[in-house]
């Protein structure tokens, strides 16, 4: 690929099946038969407004979450290996969905972890299994990731996985909660992947 081009990056081709497996996750296409294990996590109230969106009123509003957009490329379920059951969610927000302005041959990275899982080292798993594919088979150049000021388990996460601080957004409304807050942007590039130690974790 060559990353000098600004045609943006096509990911429509490259996600079809793709499942990612670590020690203890896999991360795998969402299904719609998924909707009830995700209410199930996605109801409370401690996850989505830290995130950035509602915490979910129904199985049926879960479904059409899988459907419109956790369908969308590079999506992922985080499954347990152990027992099958779901714990999270995965993803790189290309361009076109990111909410930054990022450049075509990068991608903002999101996450979010169910409450009972919280504390094992699940989600920065999850993210450097992506950040592996990201810069290797989708030869990415920058991986970028937000979080709001005081969110200090998501600011961890992107500290395990090699993020750097770049910008604040201070005072940005989010349109889906209609809150105005302070968000951190942080950012990986290629090289500094390449350079961090524990990128293969």
């Amino acid at each position: 690929m060559n990353t000098s081009s600004d045609t943006p990056f096509d990911a429509s081709r490259q996600t079809e099946g793709t499942c990612l497996r670590t020690g203890r996750l896999l991360l795998r296409p969402w299904r719609e038969e998924d909707a009830a294990e995700l209410y199930g996590l996605a109801c409370d109230e401690r996850i989505g407004p830290a995130a950035g969106w509602l915490p979910h009123r129904s199985v049926a509003e879960s479904r059409l979450v899988i459907r419109l957009i956790f369908s969308a490329p590079e999506t992922y379920a985080v499954e347990l290996l152990e027992t099958g059951r779901l714990a999270g969610c995965v993803g790189l927000l290309f361009p076109e969905r990111s909410n930054l302005r990022i450049g075509p041959h990068d991608a903002e990275v999101g996450y979010w972890l169910g409450t009972p899982y919280w504390g094992r080292g699940l989600i920065p798993e999850a993210v450097r299994a992506l950040m592996r594919r990201a810069f290797g088979p989708l030869g990415l150049e920058n991986l970028w990731c937000c979080s709001y000021a005081g969110n200090h388990n998501s600011l961890r996460v992107q500290q395990k996985c090699g993020f750097r601080p770049h910008h604040e957004l201070r005072d940005h409304l989010s349109e889906v909660t209609g809150e105005r807050r302070t968000e951190l942007v942080r950012r990986i590039t290629r090289d500094e992947w390449l350079q961090f130690p524990d990128r293969d974790r």
